[in-house]
Parts: structure tokens; sequence; C-alpha cells
């Protein structure tokens, strides 16, 4: 959930890094720091909080010299203060380390260490692995080698880079199970924790292997794998628009994003549809034969992404006649899952990076089954441990509240739903024909609901000061109701709660009082009546009631005080349009509430540690 970034060139290191660390401010921080090689001198700045408040510290300063490394720290190991932040020290001062993951090991070398003489500043496992690798440094190793001396002692999940004093044309770092990238430049090389922080800089990069060990000067990168043998990686160049990566007009990432849904379904529609209107998804490898050996699925995610899969169990099941099981990552592999080689399993991540998916995935492998992953970072490692990936193509999410990413993975839900059940027959040529055109007219239909801005705004600055808000709907409108109250209380710190409406007589509707919101989600033509008596039902005990429905289903307008109508579809693909008033609902209430809409407290946009 960190940020590394790290320069050797024949530039200043300062600006490049800072810009570098800005550009990584979504991952979630509370503090940031940079360490820098000038003129055999080790300078080191870091401050609690945001990048600005490193920034006001360093003030007129320039940090000289041709290298070096930064970071923003997401606490895990110590609370956020200065002397926790990043880099950390060796004892004797002479190098510096940025880490993010986790150390599981860092008590007992830290033991170690404080019986051999050393001391600590901090409270931090990074300080450890800093310690660490100076303590190496010192006995004489190459910088390369004393941090390939250090990791071998190391155990968990992280990513490390180091400069030392009298290196003033390197640097190092390391990986293992936590994201880390190399760019190439022109007469300089970077490492970083994303592509966005090289953006500017370079498209070209080197995706690194677990244990891979790497030494960076200006005109060259060395790697070296897990049994430190030197490797060449592949090159992989990102197709990503740097402008991108940017703000433009909007006020937040968030709001860009929100409104760059029908960009990125068409693109990924674009990519995975023929001319002729047939599902082909992108470099599919999965056979025919193979996928006919499935007699299940199972999908594994987090969050928004665990979302999206209750959706797609929906549709697939529907329409692929398989079983599907939808599991929260965190839990999958605790509970001994019946997993084998006849199991279809789809892992959703944005980043490619998220840990618990991660776990999940090589549980899933070690059983025997076939991993398909949905993606929107190319070459992430969750895509490259996968047998399949399906990319989103939703273009860089910055917010840390997911929309694009979210849209985009129901989608890539559907077109592997059609793509299966054409594989096995179990849908005619009619009902196929009425999805793909109701999936080609989404991104149209998406801009309609947008127009819905104005008013949500208005109901926004009226009801933005309440203490619960609960989420309803049956079917597929309960999955999308879970997604709603997610991005509410993620960036306005609102309790929202998410419910079937059906199971509110079962203790929930104890909790309905006058004031309180309630969201209806009735989007579902055969299940319309009984949301209407479910809304009727809180409508009795004094709850205000926001109702989402299908255009011309105007009874619900009886029982609910504000009514948002989504365009006439097809009920399967409903949630791709009413999920977007709830995103726009979360966005003013968090902006009128004057919270950090990108950046939420406590909250990370890339999960790399369990």
């Amino acid at each position: 959930m960190c940020g590394i970034v790290g320069y050797v060139g024949t530039e200043a290191p300062q600006g490049i890094i800072l810009e570098g660390l800005k550009k990584l401010e979504y991952r979630g921080y509370d503090s940031a720091g940079i360490a820098v090689v000038d003129n055999g001198e080790l300078k080191v700045r870091k401050h609690v909080g945001a990048i600005v408040n490193l920034e006001r510290m360093i003030g007129d300063e320039k940090l000289g010299g041709h290298v070096g490394i930064g970071h923003t720290r997401w606490a895990t190991h110590g609370a956020p203060s200065d002397i926790n932040s990043h880099p950390h020290l060796s004892a004797d001062g002479k190098v510096a380390l940025v880490h993010n993951g986790l150390v599981e090991n860092y008590t007992e070398i830290k033991q170690r260490l404080l019986e051999e003489g050393f001391s600590f500043r901090s409270e931090t496992d990074s300080e450890v692995a800093a310690v660490l690798v100076g303590k190496y440094y010192a006995e004489g190793l190459e910088l390369v080698e004393a941090l390939g001396r250090a990791v071998s002692e190391m155990e968990g999940t992280f990513a490390l880079a180091a400069v030392a004093y009298d290196r003033p044309d390197e640097f190092v770092a390391f990986r293992r199970n936590a994201p880390l990238i190399v760019g190439k430049g022109r007469g300089c090389n970077f490492v970083a924790s994303d592509f966005s922080a090289l953006l500017k800089y370079t498209k070209d990069v080197h995706l690194l292997e677990n244990d891979d060990l790497v030494l960076l000067r200006p005109d060259s990168v060395t790697i070296w794998d897990k049994d430190r043998k030197k490797v060449t990686r592949e090159t992989l160049h990102i197709s990503w628009d740097v402008n991108a990566a940017e703000k433009g007009d909007y006020e937040h990432f968030m709001l860009k994003e929100i409104y760059e849904q029908p960009q990125g379904i068409m693109e990924t529609l674009r990519r995975n549809l023929t001319d002729d209107g047939r599902v082909d998804i992108y470099d599919m490898k999965l056979t025919p034969e193979h996928f006919a050996q499935f007699n299940k699925v199972c999908i594994v995610a987090c969050g928004t992404a665990y979302h999206a899969g209750l959706v797609g169990r929906y549709i697939l099941e529907k329409i692929v006649k398989l079983p599907v099981e939808v599991d929260i990552a965190s839990e999958f592999r605790y509970r001994d899952p019946f997993v084998d080689e006849k199991t279809l399993f789809i892992a959703i991540s944005q980043s490619g990076e998220t840990a618990d998916t991660l776990e999940a995935l090589r549980e899933a492998k070690k059983k025997g089954a076939y991993v398909l992953s949905i993606v929107n970072v190319v070459g992430s490692t969750v895509a490259r441990e996968s047998d399949d990936v399906f990319y989103t193509w939703a273009g860089p999410e910055i917010a840390v509240a997911s929309t694009k990413a979210y849209t985009t993975q129901l989608l890539c839900l559907y077109l592997l739903a059609l793509y299966f059940a054409d594989l096995r027959g179990t849908i005619d040529a009619d009902h196929y024909r009425e999805m793909v055109d109701a999936l080609v007219a989404v991104p149209k239909q998406m801009e309609e609901v947008l127009e819905m801005r104005p008013a949500i705004e208005k109901l926004a600055k009226k009801l933005y000061d309440r203490d619960q808000v609960f989420f309803i709907g049956r079917g597929i409108d309960s999955s999308v109701a879970y997604e709603g109250s997610l991005k509410l209380k993620e960036i306005s710190y609102i309790n929202s709660f998410a419910i079937a409406a059906g199971e509110l007589k079962h203790g929930t509707i104890a909790l309905m009082e006058p004031k309180t919101i309630v969201i209806a989600l009735a989007t579902q033509d055969r299940l319309f009546d009984k949301m209407v008596s479910n809304i009727q039902e809180v409508k009795a005990r004094n709850a205000q009631i926001i109702s989402i429905a299908k255009e011309g289903n105007t009874k619900i307008e009886e029982h609910s005080d504000v009514t948002f109508y989504i365009p006439q579809c097809i009920d399967e693909v409903t949630p791709l349009l009413s999920v977007i008033p709830l995103q726009l609902y979360a966005y003013y209430v968090a902006k009128e509430k004057h919270c950090e809409i990108d950046r939420p407290r406590n909250l990370a946009k890339s999960v790399t540690v369990e």
C-alpha cells in the first residue's frame, strides 16, 4: 500500500522523485520521504502527513546528486510519525532504504542485531531491514551483495530500494511478492511501485519476478533471479496516456473517473467484440475442450471487485448454467475450499497486486484449478501468475474509491458469460444477440444517467448530515446495493449498510425511524412489485426513500420521496447503469462533508499486505 520511487541519471533526483511520489498518493499514505546521494553525503528528508508537508520542510533547499529514492508510507508497524517515516538509515548512517510490505521475521532479526550491539530509532520492521543491509555493507560487500545477503534472511512480502553514501551513480532494489517495476529511460533508469509514477518519463518497463535483485545505473540495469543468475526480463511498453493520470478540469479524480466509465466500456467492448457482434475475448488461451471439463466456477476478490463478482455469479449461472461460488479472498484459503482441476477460478483485482487475492489464486493453483484473472494493470502480479488474463482497459484509476474499474469488471464478466455460454451451447441466438445489443447500448445510456448529476448533487446537499443510510435491493440489485453502500462509507465515513430487501423483516427493519435514509434499487422487472412492497414497509416506519428504477415504472413514486430513473434495458445489464447514481451520491455527500475524496482516511488503493 506504500509507494516507492527510485531514480539514477544525469539530472538531480529531487524533483523527479517528488513528482513520482505525488503520482502514488492514491495508493494511500501517512508520511513521505526522500534520500539522495550528494557529494559523498546521504541527505534524508522525511515528514509525517501529506507530500506537501515534506515539500514545505525542504523549502528552497536543493538536494543535488544524481541518484535517490523516495517513499510514501502507510503505517503497519509503528504509528505515523517523522521517526517511523521512510527512508530509514543503517546504524552508521551510510545506507538509506525504503520498504513496502512486511518483514514477518523482523523481531527475530532485530533481537539478533541488538545482541550484536546495534540500536534502533523507530518501531518499524523497515529500519530492521536498513540496519541489516548496512551491517553487510560495512563488512565490505558491494551494495547489491549486501541487499542480496539481507533479503536471504528476511521472510515475508516486500519490495526494497537502497542507496549508499559513497555510490553516487547507482542504487539497488529487490522484489518479493510486492509490486515493483523498472523503468527504462535514456541515460537514466527508475524503479516504482506503479506505472503512474513513471509515465511522464518513460513508458518502457521491465516486469520483475519474485526474488529479483536489481542494480541500476544511468546506462544499465542488471537483474539477478532468485538463484542469483543474471537474467533479462521482458520489456513492456505502457500504452496509457500520461494525461489519463491527471485530473484535468475535474475537481477530483473520483468524479473524472465516474465520467470516464462510458469510455472504459467502449474500449473494453472494442477489444472483445467482432464486427459481426460476436464475443471474442482478446488473447484468450482457454480452449473449448478445456472449458468443457469444468464443473463449476469460483470467483474470488476483495471489496469492490468482490461486489462485481456477486453480479458475475448471477449472470454466469443464468446463461452458462454452471454453479458459481463467490468468495472474499481473505477468507478463501482458510476454509480449505473444494477446488480442483475441474474448477475455473476467476480472480478479480483492479491493481493486480491485492495480497489476499494473490494468496487465494496461489492456493487455487496448488489445488489444480485453471486461473483466469480480470485485472486493469497490464503486467501486474495477478496477471502474470494466472493461466489467462482478461484486461479491463479502464485506464489508470487514481481515486481510492473504485468506479470505472468496477463497471469494466462487470462488463468483462458479462462478456465471459456470453463467451462461455456460446461454448457450452446454453444460450440461443436471439438471447445472445439481445445481450450483445444491450451491452453495446450501455455507453450511451451511461451518458444519459450522468445527466442526473445536478439533481443528485442537490439531493446530497440536503441529506449529507445523516448518520446512517441503508441500501436495499432484490436479485441482482442487492449486489449493486453492496457496492453503493461501500462507496458511501469509503469516502463520506457514513455508517451505511446494505441488505437484500427480503431480509428486512429479519432484524434490520427494527432500525428504521424518522430521517433514516433508505436507498432502494428496483430495476428488475420480475421483482418490481415485491420491491415496492419492501419500500412500503420501510416507508411505514417514516424512513426517507430514494428509489432507483427503470424509466416507465412510475408506480414507485407513490412510495418514494425521490426517484431516479435509468434508461430502459434488459434486467441483466442494469448494474452497469444503476451504480452510477450511487457513485455520484457518495461523491457529493463526501464533498458536502469536506472529506478527502480521492484519498479517504485509513484506506489505500492497492492493498498489498494481508
